[in-house]
């Protein structure tokens, strides 16, 4: 399942280096999580590390991407 950061991000830095697959970059205002290189840290951890670190739940999984 893919990931996103939502509006909640108070832009705090603690997810961008914890993502093995380096998904995450840094835009003005908030972090975002690019949906094609994110796969949810399979093969790498056993929970999704950028909402395992996050403080304020801000990183979700973006169901919007399946219902296409």
């Amino acid at each position: 399942m893919v990931y996103r950061i939502t509006s909640e991000c108070i832009c705090c830095g603690s997810c961008l280096h914890e993502c093995p697959v380096e998904a995450i970059t840094e835009e003005p205002e908030i972090f975002v999580i690019d949906p094609e290189k994110c796969n949810d840290c399979v093969g790498h951890f056993e929970e999704p590390q950028c909402a395992a670190v996050c403080g304020v739940d801000a990183c979700i999984q973006d169901f919007f991407k399946y219902t296409k």
